[in-house]
């Protein structure tokens, strides 16, 4: 108390009292105190504490003086050894002393606090570990104990307050300091997760259109399972999935990536080219022999897997749609299976009772039961994906060239040597349509779309007919559009994954790909691009939400670019 005098009558004679101390104050003792018998006012000496005070707050000026001197000669000669670790200081201070006190921008990270507790029981179970695993540790050969005596400030310095769990947490021990950073890592960077088998992928999204274009990058995309509903409760996603706009024609933006196999290119054409559903991993095979395995983000683009079959180019490589298996074919009357989770290659056939010499070419239904491989003389060879054996056989009037499957798997088209589409029931492997193709006397390729009602059949003169499948059935021969932008003969065709975009491809010359806007059944004006040649394209794949689009030609190349319509991988 500053005050000179109370007016206060104590009833009691009034004792000696002593304030509460706190760090770095001066205590006011209360003498010189004396008692009035007429009980009307008692008056307070203060002179003698102002004056101890002046010459205590001397005392203290001069003691830190001499203490930051000391300090400061301490870390000449040894360096600062008990200086705590501090980031930015300089360019950080103002706003840290501006933030200190704002409790409105303070939040708690839930997702970082649910990491850190796996790093926390991991540290808590290796205290707990027995001798036995102790033993087969490598022991440190050297520990220095004042590492365990760092305190780190993340109350501080901005970037490092997004790793507190309370708002009025402020230093932190090493250990809880490295612990909380590896959870904050794992946050910003979750890694491939087509890898974990038990983990739903989750769901990358960028509304910073100008960041995209800066740097290229697309983060993978990937998948919710409708059925898990316990997972809606575990998600941060949208539940409600808003429609994008509507692909213009035109004119159609994209951008160059680095290539997909820039890692590891390939010596030799590149047959086959695919996304895997999750969108981050992608297939790569061709006749050098070597199945690829890459990791896409579009800017580094890792190869995790190459398998080399010796004495076995690649005619054909392909995902199975549950996403564990890949098939492989080739000129042989074999093909191989390769197990993705266990990491093994299984030889299938030759098929029992068939006497092809070549399985080359084939496709999966997207149901993952069945595969339909190209046999001769018109037979279709149907295989069961879980036993790996025939199963049936389907028989058209003409050569088989192409097959295709619905988006249900229940319906299979085929087209060959006399111009016809074929559509069969896969239930009751029969023929229930034959219908002409306009125009054509030799089909080469056959493609359905994923959604909607659409497919495309593509000829030896280089003419493609866009139908849609309910009218052709109907007995309406006459396409929805003739593409006669290609004057060879066309070997691959692929819808993207909303069927508003479709290649075509003709291998037998060197930039013979188109890309055709499906709505307005109009050629994309600016591709292939100008400035850029594409050798001869051989396969195109795109990406499961249509970011990425991918493609392989004869050289060795796959080449990768970002569709900007689209975003997400």
């Amino acid at each position: 108390m500053s005050l000179i005098s109370q007016n206060a009558v104590p009833k009691e004679p009034v004792k000696k009292k002593k304030k509460a101390m706190k760090k770095g104050e001066i205590a006011l003792l209360e003498e010189g105190k004396e008692e009035v018998e007429d009980g009307n006012e008692i008056v307070l000496d203060g002179t003698r504490n102002q004056k101890r005070k002046r010459g205590q707050k001397d005392n203290d000026e001069l003691m830190e003086a001499e203490e930051k001197e000391m300090t400061k000669l301490e870390n000449f000669l040894f360096g600062p050894l008990y200086t705590p670790v501090e980031f930015r200081k300089d360019d950080e201070d103002e706003a840290g002393e501006e933030l200190d006190n704002d409790c409105a921008l303070f939040f708690t990270d839930r997702t970082a606090n649910s990491v850190l507790s796996v790093y926390e029981e991991d540290m808590d179970s290796g205290d707990k570990s027995t001798e036995g695993q102790e033993s087969r540790q490598r022991k440190k050969v050297w520990v220095d104990d004042e590492e365990d005596k760092i305190r780190i400030n993340i109350a501080k310095v901005n970037r490092l307050r997004k790793l507190r769990k309370e708002e009025d947490e402020t230093f932190i021990s090493r250990s809880e300091y490295v612990a909380r950073l590896r959870a904050q890592h794992i946050k910003m960077n979750p890694g491939t997760e087509w890898a974990r088998l038990d983990d739903q992928p989750r769901n990358y999204s960028s509304d910073d259109e100008d960041s995209e274009k800066e740097t290229g990058v697309v983060v993978a995309g990937g998948y919710e399972d409708p059925k898990d509903a316990d997972n809606i409760l575990r998600i941060n996603e949208d539940l409600v999935v808003k429609r994008s706009m509507k692909l213009l024609p035109g004119f159609l933006e994209y951008s160059r990536l680095v290539d997909a196999n820039m890692k590891d290119p390939s010596s030799s054409t590149v047959n086959s080219v695919q996304f895997h559903k999750n969108g981050q991993l992608f297939l790569v095979g061709g006749k050098d022999k070597r199945l690829r395995f890459f990791h896409i983000d579009g800017k580094k683009n890792d190869m995790l897997q190459s398998v080399f079959f010796e004495d076995y180019q690649i005619y054909k490589a392909a995902f199975l749609p549950e996403g564990s298996h890949a098939i492989l074919s080739g000129r042989r009357k074999f093909f191989y299976t390769y197990d993705l989770v266990k990491d093994r290659v299984d030889k299938i056939g030759p098929l029992a009772g068939r006497e092809e010499k070549s399985l080359e070419s084939f496709e999966v239904s997207p149901d993952s039961k069945t595969i339909a491989f190209l046999g001769n003389e018109g037979y279709i060879l149907i295989v069961s994906t879980k036993t790996k054996e025939l199963i049936g056989t389907l028989k058209m009037n003409g050569t088989v060239r192409s097959v295709a499957f619905t988006n249900d798997g229940q319906q299979l088209l085929s087209s060959g040597g006399d111009g016809q589409v074929y559509h069969w029931d896969m239930r009751t492997r029969s023929c229930f349509h034959i219908g002409v193709d306009e125009g054509c006397l030799n089909g080469t390729a056959l493609c359905t779309s994923s959604v909607g009602n659409l497919f495309a059949a593509g000829s030896d003169s280089g003419i493609v007919n866009i139908y849609n499948r309910e009218e052709f059935l109907g007995g309406k021969r006459k396409p929805l559009k003739a593409i006669e932008n290609l004057t060879t003969k066309v070997d691959f065709m692929k819808f993207n994954h909303d069927a508003q975009i479709l290649a075509i491809i003709s291998r037998m010359k060197k930039n013979s790909m188109k890309l055709i806007h499906v709505p307005s059944l109009t050629v994309f004006t600016n591709w292939p691009p100008a400035n850029q040649t594409l050798h001869h394209p051989m396969c195109v794949d795109f990406s499961p939400r249509g970011g990425f689009m991918a493609l392989g030609d004869a050289g060795g190349r796959v080449s990768l670019y970002k569709l900007h319509h689209y975003h997400q991988a």
